[in-house]
Order: C-alpha cells, then sequence, then structure tokens
C-alpha cells in the first residue's frame, strides 16, 4: 500500500458530461479556486480542442493565484496518419500553456480497431508519439490508459503494450481506467499487481460507478499501489457517474490511514460538496454518504438513545471532522430519547418526568401516522411541543374563509379570497386577490392580521411545496404541504395535511405566521411595518 496519493480532479471536465450538469466559464473558475482551498493536486480544466468554453477556462484560469494547484488540459493521442507535429488536438494542448496534460489512449484492441479504425501497431505509435512530443516541450505527461480494464481482459498482452509504449516515451504516471464501469475490486487488485510487475513508474486510477463500484475500485487500486487518485467531485459524470472524490478522501484518510489532504483541510469536505452543488444547479441528496444531511442524522428511538450516551455507537466517524453535523429526527419511530434532544436543541426546558412529555410524544405519533412530517418542519414541530407544555399561542383564530375562482372563455383565471377572523374578541373581515387559491388566501389573511399585528409584514413565503400521500385516491387524495418562511434574515418551515389542498396550506400559513409571532412576541404591537410582498414560493397556487 503507498503512503501517500495525489489527488487529480476532474470535475470541471469529466463532470460536466454528466446529464444535467452545466457549468459556465465563472462557475469552473470559483470550482478551481474551491478545490485549491481544499489541496486537491490537479485540477483538469477541460479539452483545449474541444471547444471554446475550456479554451476560454484556460485563459482565464492564467489569472488565477492558486496555493498548491496545478490546473493540467486533457486530451488524446495524435490522430491516425498523422504527425504529433502536425496534430491540432495536441497544439491546441499547448496553446493552453499548462504546465501538465492528461493524454488519453487506446488500451483495447476492440476499440482500436472498431472505434479508432487503424491496425494496433499505428495505436502504439500514436501512443509513443504523442507523449514523447508533449515531453519534450517541458510538460507533466499523464498517460490515462482509456477501456484498460475490458482492453486487458480481452488482451492482456496489447493493453500492457500501452502502457510500455508510453512508459518508453517519458509518461509520468500511468493511469488505468475503468472507462465503462463494469470491473470488480477483485479484478482491480490482480490487474494492478501485474502493470506494477511490468512497468517502474507511478500509477493512477480512474473508475467509472456503472456498476455502483467506483469508490471500492479506486480504494482496492491504491491498496494495491496506486499513487494517483482520480474522479469528480460529488460522483458528476457521464451516465451513473465517477469515482466520488467526497467519499474517496476520508475513506482513505481517515479510514485506511493514507494522507491526501492536509489534516486541517479535510474539515472542509462538506462546504466543498454543497458548494459545487450549488453551482452546478444540483440539489444536494440528503443521503449522500459523508456529507448529505442525512449523513449523521438518527430517527429510530433506540439508535438516538445510544448515540447521545456514545455517538460512535451508530456513527463511523465523527460528522465534524468531515464539516459535518449530528442531526435527530422526529418522527412515529421516535422515542423519548429524541424528543428530549430536540428540546434541547430548541432551547425548551423538559423534564423527561413531566406528564406532559408522554401526551406529547402520542400527540406527535399521531400526527405522523396522519401524513405531518415534522424532521421537514421544525417550526411546526416547535409550536407542537410548546403547545404540549400548555403555553398558548393562539394570537388569533379563524371564523371562516371562502375562495372564489372564475374564468371566463378566454380569460386568464382570477381568483379571491375572503377571510373573517377573530382577533383580540373583535371579529375582522377582508377579501384579496392573488394569483392562485393559496396566493390569495395567503393575502387575505395577511391583510386581516396586518391591522393589529404589523409584525406580519416583516415575514414572507420563501418556498412551497405538496406531496400526494395516496396517489391511488387520485384527486381525493390527502396532500402534505410544506412551507418555507423567512424574514431576510432566518427561515423557518412548518406543515399542515389535509384530503384538500387549500386546508393543508391554511394550516402551514397560520404556523408559520403563529412561529414568528411567538419568536418576536415582545415586538407584537410595536411595529410600524411597511408591507412585503410575499415570497414566489406560493405564485400559482
Amino acid at each position: 500500500m503507498v503512503s501517500q496519493v495525489k489527488l487529480y480532479d476532474t470535475t470541471l471536465r469529466d463532470g460536466t458530461q454528466g446529464e444535467g450538469i452545466s457549468l459556465s466559464v465563472d462557475d469552473k473558475l470559483k470550482i478551481a479556486r474551491k478545490l485549491d482551498q481544499l489541496g486537491v493536486k490537479y485540477i483538469e480544466g477541460g479539452w483545449p480542442g474541444s471547444n471554446p468554453k475550456d479554451m476560454n477556462f484556460f485563459e482565464e484560469a492564467k489569472k488565477l493565484s492558486l496555493e498548491s494547484a496545478v490546473v493540467t488540459a486533457f486530451g488524446s493521442t495524435r490522430k491516425p496518419g498523422v504527425t504529433a507535429e502536425n496534430d491540432p488536438n495536441l497544439q491546441k494542448i499547448l496553446e493552453s500553456e499548462v504546465e501538465a496534460v492528461a493524454i488519453f489512449g487506446k488500451s483495447w484492441d476492440f476499440h482500436v480497431e472498431k472505434a479508432l479504425q487503424t491496425s494496433l501497431d499505428e495505436n502504439i505509435s500514436m501512443i509513443y508519439d504523442s507523449v514523447r512530443f508533449l515531453k519534450e516541450k517541458g510538460m507533466e505527461v499523464i498517460f490515462d490508459a482509456e477501456h484498460f480494464f475490458d482492453g486487458y481482459k480481452h488482451n492482456r498482452d496489447y493493453a500492457l503494450k500501452a502502457l510500455t509504449a508510453a512508459e518508453e516515451a517519458g509518461a509520468d504516471c500511468l493511469v488505468l481506467c475503468d472507462t465503462n464501469g463494469g470491473s470488480l475490486p477483485s479484478e482491480i487488485a490482480g490487474i494492478l499487481d501485474v502493470v506494477h510487475a511490468c512497468t517502474t513508474i507511478p500509477t493512477g486510477i480512474h473508475c467509472h460507478n456503472d456498476g455502483e463500484l467506483a469508490v471500492a475500485n479506486t480504494l482496492e487500486a491504491v491498496k494495491a499501489g496506486a499513487e494517483h487518485v482520480q474522479g469528480t467531485i460529488n460522483g458528476y459524470g457521464e451516465r451513473c457517474g465517477n469515482a466520488n472524490l467526497i467519499s474517496i478522501i476520508p475513506n482513505l484518510q481517515l479510514k485506511m490511514g493514507i494522507p491526501c489532504l492536509n489534516d486541517e483541510k479535510i474539515s472542509q469536505l462538506t462546504e466543498t460538496a454543497v458548494y459545487v452543488h450549488e453551482l452546478a444547479n444540483q440539489t444536494p441528496p440528503d443521503s449522500q454518504p459523508f456529507t448529505g444531511k442525512s449523513a449523521f442524522a438518527h430517527k429510530g428511538g433506540m439508535h438516538v438513545s445510544a448515540v447521545l450516551k456514545h455517538p460512535e455507537t451508530y456513527e463511523h466517524i465523527e460528522p465534524e471532522t468531515i464539516g459535518n453535523e449530528r442531526r435527530v429526527l422526529v418522527s412515529e419511530l421516535s422515542g423519548q430519547s429524541n424528543l428530549m434532544f430536540k428540546a434541547e436543541e430548541l432551547g425548551i426546558p423538559l423534564d423527561k418526568t413531566d406528564p406532559a412529555v408522554k401526551d406529547i410524544m402520542e400527540k406527535m405519533k399521531q400526527m405522523e401516522h396522519k401524513g405531518y412530517q415534522y424532521e421537514a418542519a421544525e417550526a411546526s414541530f416547535e409550536l407542537l411541543i410548546r403547545n404540549g407544555l400548555g403555553e398558548n399561542h393562539d394570537y388569533f383564530h379563524l371564523d371562516h374563509f371562502k375562495i372564489i375562482a372564475e374564468k371566463e372563455k378566454e380569460g386568464a383565471i382570477s381568483t379571491e379570497a375572503l377571510v373573517k377572523m377573530d382577533i383580540n374578541g373583535e371579529k375582522v373581515m377582508t377579501a384579496a386577490e392573488g394569483n392562485g387559491p393559496v396566493n390569495a388566501l395567503d393575502f387575505a389573511l395577511r391583510k386581516t392580521i396586518g391591522e393589529f399585528y404589523p409584525l406580519v409584514h416583516e415575514m414572507y413565503l420563501s418556498d412551497y411545496k405538496v406531496r400526494v400521500l395516496d396517489e391511488a385516491e387520485a384527486t381525493a387524495s390527502t396532500v402534505r404541504v410544506l412551507i418555507e418562511s423567512s424574514d431576510g434574515k432566518e427561515t423557518w418551515s412548518t406543515i399542515g395535511v389535509s384530503g384538500n389542498l387549500v386546508e393543508a396550506s391554511w394550516q402551514a400559513l397560520v404556523d408559520s405566521i403563529r412561529f414568528y409571532f411567538m419568536k418576536h412576541s415582545d415586538r407584537l404591537q410595536k411595529l410600524d411595518a411597511q408591507p412585503v410582498h410575499p415570497g414566489p414560493g406560493l405564485q400559482n397556487h
């Protein structure tokens, strides 16, 4: 096993080949800075000869003041029948003015004959000539042996011959690629042993995830002596993606004791994963290992009880090590430990011997059975606890509301909501128009209570989600509404469940306002706030 590995990130090139992944030049520059801060050794910027965007990136990358990372280019060996000196792709690599390049060549005879449609000998010459040419220009050359493992399985001698040609031409590293992503860890190890017996320069590994083994195959390759590891942040890449560096790094460093980042840098892992997700306009998967929101989330009552005593009972590492955090969820599976933990987290003093605790637990499980999901709506959960302790946050009461939707023959639908409330013993009725029934209801509710509580104008709804809970019931299905609200400084989430979309939305709306009033009770009637237009979350609802 090696004592240290060099990380080679290809998010900006291979990662952008993933479905739904698109990065602007500015995005790529920002990610490059982030990867440099993390401590990645190589940052592959793209293929200079393939498109103007990549060439633009290399121009702009020259202005980056990177601490330690090396920006590399990617390209192919020369074309058949063309000298390396006259190959346009190799010339573009030189124009990028990078210090290092990953040049890929075919190592599977099937690909040579069917895809390149050239002779086996010519392909070996293409590898040798291309590596030699780039080395003569003073570049560090990393040879990516494309389809190496498949090639080895079909024609071992030819695959090894491709590596030998690159080594003899002066390559600095031989990277073995599981391009189709179909190899098994046991195969990787055995083949690496043979390669190391035939070559003398460092080897690397580049795996795809088609068999969901890219991370495992990468770790197995390192165990077998690979010193150079290629992958992408969050596993982005073509088809099922590339080996995920976010999982590889902590497994290497924390589990296998093989350094790949400085000790103080690994705590940036979660931040880096989320940052790249955001720039790629991807929703971070809650269940992403190590850095996902759910990676250290505990829901089962027995689990929570044990974790609160000894975290290692259900956590394989300390979440803070890689910049994540422990979370305790509340649901019908919860035990008293979950409730006590969440209460402490929310700053609510709870005595586990208090009979109210048992009542709160029972109420919570009844509500979860109806479809409420408090782990995603902590504001509603806090109200549930406080109500169970006898606190009263009923600042207003509904008398009734009415919604009218009208559509003319060729016109748009107009919606009006009328709300009658009981506020401090006074009956108040207001109407408002909106873009859809829920939007109209939101306007009318704020308008009604805003006369008594101007504080409501400081908050707005920032997101609105609906989920059908029993699809088999079609239009009679129960729905769950999750609303996220904000005052521009903080955000909170509330929930409503009903067989009627408007009723579920009303529940979440009321909880949202009551929660905000509760948190700012000292300011309830001391404001002369100006109305704030509700956020985009409720438009068209």
